[in-house]
C-alpha cells in the first residue's frame, strides 16, 4: 500500500510498478504460500514468473538485460512481496543484492556476459557465500582461504560458509565466496587478512552444498551450508581486484540493509492488513472487535510503525540513488524496520487470539518469520554499532 507521503517523492512508473506486484503478491504468491511453507521448497516455478515481470533486472541498466530502473524501484517490489510471503522476498532482494549486484559492479566485460543474462531475468539465481561459523559481523574472521597454483594459473579454495541464501536451488547458478588471499599490512604497522572474492560455478568439484537448515522461519527460502574442498576456479573467476573484497561486500550489504527494511516494512503492513481485516470482522458480544478501544488503539500503533519503516527505507533509497552517503540511513532503516516488523507480528498474533496460533494464517507465519529480520544482514546491534559511530560515539 502506497503511503501518502510515498505518493508525493514516487515516479507514476513507480506508484505502477508497486500496484502491479502487489496484484501478483496477492494473486500468485499468497494463494501457493501456505503450501510451499509446509512443503518447505523454493516455488521455481513462482521465481521464473517474477523474472518474467522483470524484478530481478530491475536496478540494471538495458544494455545488460536489465529494466533500467533504481534501487527505490527494487525495494518496492521486495515491500509489495514481503505483505504476503517473506520468504519469496529475501529471494529477491538476495537474488538481487547479494547475487546479482556483485557481479554487475565489479565483473569484467566476460563475466558479466556469462552471468548476468540468465540472472537479471530470473532463469537463474546466484548467492553470496561470506558468514561462516565464526565469521558473520566480524568478516575479518573469515577462515576460508585461496591459494594460486602457479603450474596451472588456477586459485585453490578451501573452508567452509554458513546461512547462504539461494544457494542450493535447482537455478543457482554461481555463487561468489570470500576468501583470504594473503595480508596487507595498515598505516599503524599491524597486518590483517587481505579479502578477495571468487566466482564458483554450482557443481564446481570439491563444493559441497549442505542440507537446507531446519529454520524457524522463512521455510521457503533456500538456505544452505557450503563446503568447499579443493575447489579449482580458473583465474578469470577472481571478482574484481585481489584484495579488495573486503570493500567491495561492504557497499554490498549497506544496500542490502535498504531492501531488507523494506522488506520488514512489507512484514509489518502484511500483519496490519490481516489484523485490521479480522477486527472488523470478528464479533465478541455483539459487536466487533474492532470498536474496542484496546484493539483500536494497537492497529493505530501498528499503522505508525508502518509509517516510520516505510520512511525510513524510502529516504535511505532515496539517498543511494542520488549518490549520498547512506549508512548510516541504511542501517537506521534496517533497525527500525525489523522492530516494527517483529512488534506487528506480535501484535498481529494476539489480535487473532487462537487463529493467530495457526501456521495456515499469514500472520503466523509473519511470527515466525520475522525474528530473522532483527539478525539477518546484520544484527541489531551492529546497526546500534553504525548508527553509534556516524554519532561520533566510540562503539
Amino acid at each position: 500500500m502506497i503511503s501518502e507521503t510515498q505518493s508525493t517523492v514516487l515516479t507514476d512508473e513507480q506508484r505502477k510498478l508497486s500496484q502491479v506486484v502487489r496484484e501478483f503478491a496477492d494473486q500468485v504468491v499468497a494463494p501457493a504460500a501456505y503450501r510451499y511453507d509446509t512443503e518447505r521448497r523454493l516455488p521455481v516455478e513462482i521465481i521464473r514468473q517474477m523474472g518474467e515481470l522483470g524484478l530481478f533486472g530491475l536496478p540494471f541498466p538495458v544494455d545488460v538485460g536489465g529494466q533500467g530502473k533504481d534501487y527505490v524501484s527494487l525495494c518496492l517490489a521486495v515491500e509489495a512481496l514481503a505483505r504476503v510471503d517473506q520468504s519469496i522476498a529475501v529471494t529477491l532482494e538476495a537474488g538481487v543484492g547479494l547475487g546479482i549486484m556483485p557481479i554487475f559492479r565489479h565483473g569484467t566485460d566476460e563475466q558479466k556476459q556469462r552471468w548476468l543474462p540468465d540472472l537479471v531475468n530470473g532463469r537463474a539465481l546466484a548467492a553470496f557465500g561470506l558468514t561462516e561459523a565464526g565469521a558473520g559481523s566480524d568478516a575479518g574472521a573469515t577462515r576460508t582461504t585461496a591459494r594460486r597454483d602457479e603450474s596451472t594459473g588456477e586459485w585453490v579454495i578451501d573452508g567452509s560458509k554458513q546461512f547462504i541464501t539461494n544457494s542450493g536451488t535447482p537455478i543457482t547458478s554461481v555463487i561468489t565466496v570470500t576468501a583470504v588471499t594473503g595480508t596487507r599490512t595498515a598505516a599503524d604497522g599491524a597486518t590483517h587478512p587481505e579479502l578477495s572474492s571468487f566466482l564458483v560455478p554450482a557443481g564446481t568439484a570439491g563444493l559441497t552444498v549442505g542440507p537446507s537448515y531446519d529454520k524457524v522461519g522463512w521455510h521457503t527460502s533456500d538456505t544452505h551450508p557450503l563446503t568447499l574442498d579443493g575447489v579449482r576456479v580458473p583465474a578469470g573467476n577472481l571478482l574484481g581486484e585481489q584484495g579488495r573484497g573486503y570493500a567491495n561486500f561492504l557497499r554490498a550489504l549497506d544496500e542490502g540493509r535498504i531492501a531488507f527494511a523494506a522488506l520488514a516494512t512489507g512484514a509489518a503492513q502484511g500483519c496490519l492488513e490481516e489484523a485490521l481485516r479480522y477486527a472488523k470482522e470478528r464479533e465478541v458480544f455483539g459487536h466487533a472487535i474492532g470498536g474496542n478501544q484496546h484493539i483500536a488503539f494497537t492497529l493505530a500503533r501498528m499503522q505508525a510503525r508502518v509509517h516510520s519503516a516505510r520512511l525510513c527505507w524510502l529516504d535511505a533509497a532515496l539517498k543511494q540513488v542520488h549518490g549520498k552517503p547512506f549508512k548510516a540511513e541504511a542501517s537506521v532503516a534496517k533497525l527500525v524496520g525489523g522492530e516494527a516488523a517483529m512488534a506487528n507480528a506480535r501484535d498481529a498474533a494476539q489480535i487473532f487470539g487462537g487463529y493467530g496460533f495457526l501456521n495456515e494464517n499469514p500472520v503466523a507465519r509473519h511470527y515466525r518469520d520475522s525474528k530473522v529480520l532483527e539478525v539477518g544482514e546484520g544484527t541489531t546491534e551492529v546497526q546500534l554499532m553504525i548508527i553509534a559511530r556516524d554519532l561520533g560515539l566510540a562503539s
